[in-house]
């Protein structure tokens, strides 16, 4: 949790003297399937996938398949979370409020065709096919760890590319301002927007500079695969410095604005929620304490907790975008 790979350094592994070549390959082929827009992508089986969580040597890990990720910070040297408690804990109230909801019910989410509409402050607004966002930039796979405001984290091997990548292809107007990011919303297939959690559908936003900073990932997979459908598919937002809510799943819109987006949580709680919803260990829910944190399947329930980090962890990388700002009032 507290170390990066880092490609300058010589102390770096080499990806081969990680993991076996046929753990590897795979990999790599899977990512050029993603990349190229595949409809008929092959998965990595389960046996492939714990060879490769196996395969690493205690305190490191198996880096991207064509090389450790450019972007500085990207990748955490911690143990990931098992692929099991990734995909069967989650939060995602389109499919219910239990963390095992999404689980047993997202499988009627319908991920084929799926578009995803570019609108407002840009010069190339339009309806984008998921191939076509697949192949605005190379996929690679980043190891984020993940915070959870209930006070659960988790440690995830992501794939895809910086958002930046899609907003500098679509040319945002100089008075954009901020990006609002729109999910899914279809109550035949979400049995979850009947209850009524929150204003349907979920709406999350970011200042244009967290959007553009490289660490902001548009993600299509996760551990090798294409994207659970309980983690978000067929492709979502991860911020790995802010609160896992606000990395929004299933994206259906994405809107450039100048004026600053309503989150969904804001507008629901704004007592609780706020815009930024970055990673502050000083700032407490009101109704529970950040200064701690549980790594899911890693911690008994006696086990002593994790300090939470700052940032989550990478304050060496985002925090110049918050210079001068009061952290506790704009939470």
């Amino acid at each position: 949790m507290r170390s990066f790979i880092n490609r300058s350094s010589p102390q770096e592994p080499a990806y081969s003297d990680i993991t076996p070549e046929p753990v590897y390959q795979t990999r790599r082929d899977l990512i050029r399937s993603l990349a190229a827009g595949s409809a008929g992508v092959a998965l990595t089986t389960w046996g492939l996938r714990e060879a490769h969580a196996q395969s690493a040597r205690p305190g490191q890990l198996a880096a991207l398949a064509s090389g450790a990720s450019a972007v500085p910070g990207a990748m955490t040297m911690d143990k990931p979370t098992s692929y099991k408690d990734a995909t069967t804990y989650n939060n995602f109230y389109e499919f219910g409020t239990d963390k095992s909801d999404p689980s047993k019910r997202a499988h009627t989410l319908i991920t084929q065709p799926w578009t995803v509409e570019i609108e407002g402050l840009v010069k190339k607004p339009g309806r984008y096919g998921l191939e076509d966002l697949m192949k605005m930039s190379a996929m690679e796979e980043r190891i984020y760890r993940m915070r959870c405001v209930e006070g659960w984290s988790m440690v995830i091997p992501w794939i895809g590319y910086s958002m930046a990548q899609l907003i500098q292809r679509v040319e945002p107007l100089p008075g954009a301002k901020f990006v609002e990011f729109i999910t899914q919303a279809d109550p035949k297939t979400m049995p979850g927007l009947r209850g009524g959690a929150i204003d349907w559908p979920y709406v999350e936003g970011l200042r244009m500079d967290e959007a553009m900073h490289p660490l902001t990932l548009l993600a299509f997979g996760m551990y090798g695969e294409v994207m659970p459908k309980q983690n978000g598919a067929p492709l979502r937002l991860v911020v790995p410095w802010k609160y896992g809510f606000k990395s929004g799943k299933s994206l259906v819109k994405i809107r450039f604005t100048d004026k600053q987006p309503v989150s969904s949580w804001e507008k629901a709680a704004p007592q609780e929620y706020g815009f930024y919803s970055n990673v502050n260990p000083l700032v407490d829910h009101p109704r529970w304490s950040q200064a701690t944190e549980r790594r899911i399947g890693e911690d008994g329930l006696l086990a002593k907790k994790r300090k939470t980090l700052m940032f989550n962890g990478y304050e060496a990388q985002v925090g110049q975008l918050y210079a001068g700002m009061d952290l506790k009032k704009f939470f």
